[in-house]
Order: structure tokens, then C-alpha cells, then sequence
């Protein structure tokens, strides 16, 4: 039973975190289409924008890797606990991360002088991702 809970916890992990990347990078991509209508030649903008939820489904996958060394049969209920933990912050930091990415890339397709500003609110969510995983490297 405690194995099943690791490889469990072990693809919450890793699926979890790869979710949310795939529906913040999404939500802002969407965006940055349509800002590619009004303002294409702030393109690279956009992509960079566009690029910042994909960290936490790298985040899952180098804690699914440091995990995946561990002793299932010993360690399975801490995995499942570790794995939903870090796959639940991740999922939601890269949701959350995508729609303040999106608000930016409204904002610089506008004409806002907006990009720098988003980096630093888009970090805010990311540093919960980054805490998930040196909480997941720590135990």
C-alpha cells in the first residue's frame, strides 16, 4: 500500500505541476494572440510573458526526479503528501501566474509601458512554485 501511495504521490507530482503550466502558458498565449492584433511588434514580449507558467512544470519534474530515487515501500505516505503538495502549488501558481501574464500583455499591446511591472507581479506567484520545491528537496 505504501509504494501504490508513492508513485501516487510521485504523478501528482509531476502531473499536477504539468497541468498548470499547460493552462497558464495557455491563458497567456491567448492573450498574446490578440495583442499580436493590435501591437505586433511587441512580440517578444509577449512570448517571454507568454513563457513564465511553464517554470512550474519544470519545478514538478525536478522534484519528481529528485523523488524518484526515494524507497517507495518505506517513504509512500511522505511522497503522496510531498507529491500533492508540490503538484497542487505548482498548479496553481502557474494558473494564477498566467492570468497576471495575460493582464500584461493587454496592458503593453495598448501601449502601456507595462512589461517590467508584470515581471515582478508575474514573480509573486512563482515564489510559492519555488518554495513547493525546496520544501520537496528539504524532506
Amino acid at each position: 500500500m505504501n509504494e501504490i501511495l508513492g508513485y501516487l504521490g510521485l504523478g501528482l507530482m509531476l502531473g499536477l505541476a504539468g497541468i498548470g503550466s499547460a493552462i497558464g502558458t495557455t491563458i497567456a498565449g491567448n492573450a498574446a494572440e490578440g495583442g499580436l492584433k493590435v501591437n505586433p511588434e511587441k512580440s517578444g514580449n509577449y512570448m517571454v510573458l507568454s513563457a513564465l507558467p511553464a517554470t512550474q512544470g519544470i519545478y514538478g519534474f525536478v522534484a519528481f526526479l529528485v523523488w524518484l530515487s526515494k524507497d517507495f515501500a518505506a517513504q509512500g505516505p511522505v511522497l503522496f503528501g510531498v507529491g500533492i503538495s508540490v503538484g497542487l502549488v505548482c498548479l496553481m501558481s502557474a494558473i494564477r501566474q498566467g492570468k497576471v501574464c495575460a493582464n500584461g500583455i493587454v496592458g503593453v499591446s495598448q501601449g502601456h509601458d507595462v512589461f517590467t511591472n508584470t515581471l515582478i507581479y508575474a514573480a509573486l506567484p512563482e515564489f510559492y512554485a519555488i518554495l513547493g520545491l525546496v520544501g520537496a528537496l528539504m524532506v
